[in-house]
């Protein structure tokens, strides 16, 4: 008889359960605010899919900041809602509740919280669509807003990450990195041409009328589509084939 040992992976194909990680780090990085949410949701997972990312707000002085979101959904409505120009701030994990429910007490930490020019203070919950067609997760919401205290927010809003499809997120990532960089001219010129071309259908329609590199024009079509200058399908993956109009 032999004490041979078989590798996880050649009798059990199921994923491996391995310990749970700590949550992940950064250190000091020069000229950008650290991230400051109440819980750090940062943890190494093989299940969940955590964004890291970089923004910035009128309120931090347009300074770049860490934030981190639990899923891929939850950092496309922060980003849908650093491109809205009624958007002060934006602060992620920022309060912390308890509140008890089914006879058991529980912890939950907000996802999102947007501030608005005028000082509206929104807090978002950011689930997924099966989570949302159960009773138990509404009953769970009640709890939570009821256990929230007026002065960390006006109102609480539900989101669905249904709502925001791969090709949406995916847009909204790329819309939101291209507002970072300026450039008024292209976009001057492109939003100009698309207002007297009367054959507009596409956005490939645009580049033979706009004096710039083709790239310039594309980039600019998605800095405009991101401040809602240009309308475009979001659920398709924006390409210069996309069907674009200007807004009205």
């Amino acid at each position: 008889m032999t004490n041979d040992v078989i590798d996880n992976d050649i009798w059990n194909y199921s994923t491996v359960k391995l310990p749970k990680a700590p949550p992940v780090k950064i250190g000091d990085l020069h000229g950008v605010l650290p991230f400051d949410g109440v819980r750090n949701p940062g943890s190494r997972s093989a299940t969940s899919h955590t964004v890291w990312l970089t923004y910035k707000t009128p309120a931090n002085s347009w300074k770049p900041k860490v934030g981190i979101c639990e899923s891929a959904a939850e950092a496309a409505v922060a980003l849908e809602a650093l491109m809205s120009p009624d958007t002060n701030d934006i602060r992620f994990q920022p309060h912390t509740v308890e509140f008890q429910l089914d006879g058991k007490r529980r912890r939950y930490t907000h996802d999102l919280l947007v501030v608005s020019k005028s000082g509206h203070r929104r807090l978002v919950f950011v689930r997924n669509e099966e989570s949302l067609s159960k009773p138990k997760t509404w009953r769970e919401i009640a709890a939570i807003g009821k256990a929230t205290p007026p002065e960390a927010a006006n109102d609480m809003i539900v989101v669905s990450a249904g709502d925001y499809s791969r090709q949406r997120r995916d847009n909204l990532f790329r819309m939101h990195r291209l507002l970072q960089e300026s450039d008024h001219e292209a976009d001057t010129l492109v939003l100009s041409t698309a207002r007297n071309l009367k054959t507009l259908w596409q956005m490939k329609d645009l580049f033979p009328h706009v004096p710039l590199a083709q790239d310039r024009v594309f980039r600019a079509c998605l800095r405009l589509i991101a401040r809602k200058e240009l309308i475009a399908n979001l659920d398709n993956v924006i390409l210069e084939t996309t069907r674009v109009e200007v807004a009205a």
